[in-house]
């Protein structure tokens, strides 16, 4: 079981952990402590067998509001060694990370969500870079991952302004997956996160791997490089007992072997 802090509650469901921020009377924004709590948080996640998906959201009608700049103006970094900003963006889980969105994400906030596989917002919600407006540059993954997920120019304005979009227009341009009533992004997130539980845990996590790591791979090299990723799967206990199920017409029983 996962320890939760007082900053950092955590939940867990059948497959699903939970992980919001919870600093609202700050909008959620991110100190030092936070972020170690989310990097130990997601590396028992990742070792863990029984859990499948993870979620990260925020307390109180706010995602993340980005850096506690009180605490930037004191010296403190909301980075972790090897895991960046928040604890997630250098090195995002190698398990599926949904996102549910309410309210603003910000500056590291939206970093956060960029680092997430899935987004789920409130359609309350407003994403933004605005630290050109505080003297800053969005370095904390914003500047090459916005622009992979939506039209550059449409990044480039963003970053250039400082200024904020809403959900709506994130769906509009295929950021976000689902858009909800307010109120109702972490309840969508966790059917979602819930779907994709139920299917087999290797050729998940295999899945992901691909997608994520194909992107700087060589196209002659595709396949070859594919293979020796998805190969074990296909040789795993599951991808038996996914076709017996099947011809059995009955729910599969997953081990992760």
């Amino acid at each position: 079981m996962i320890s939760p802090t007082e900053e950092l509650l955590i939940e867990e469901e059948p497959g699903l952990l939970v992980l919001s921020i919870n600093r609202p009377d700050q909008k959620n924004a991110m100190t030092k402590s936070v972020a170690q709590a989310i990097a130990d948080s997601l590396d028992e996640f990742d070792a863990r067998d029984d859990l499948s998906v993870a979620i990260i959201t925020g307390a109180g009608g706010t995602f993340c509001s980005g850096m506690d700049l009180k605490r930037f103006l004191d010296g403190e970094r909301p980075v972790v060694p090897h895991r960046g900003f928040g604890g997630i963006t250098e090195r995002p889980p190698s398990k599926p990370l949904i996102a549910a969105v309410e309210g603003y994400a910000l500056a590291g906030g939206f970093e956060i969500v960029l680092s997430c596989d899935l987004i789920v917002a409130s359609s309350s919600a407003k994403f933004g870079l605005p630290e050109v407006r505080r003297g800053l540059v969005a370095r904390a993954g914003g500047l090459f991952r916005l622009p992979m997920l939506i039209p550059r120019v449409i990044a480039l304005e963003l970053i250039l302004t400082g200024e904020m979009m809403d959900a709506t227009r994130g769906f509009e341009l295929g950021l976000v997956n689902k858009v909800v009533p307010p109120g109702e992004a972490l309840r969508e997130a966790k059917r979602l996160g819930a779907a994709i539980a139920a299917n087999a845990p290797l050729a998940v996590r295999a899945s992901k791997r691909v997608v994520t790591e194909s992107a700087t791979w060589p196209p002659a090299e595709w396949f070859t490089r594919q293979n020796e990723i998805v190969a074990p799967v296909f040789e795993s206990h599951d991808a038996n007992e996914g076709a017996r199920a099947f011809a059995e017409k009955r729910p599969p029983h997953w081990t992760g072997t």
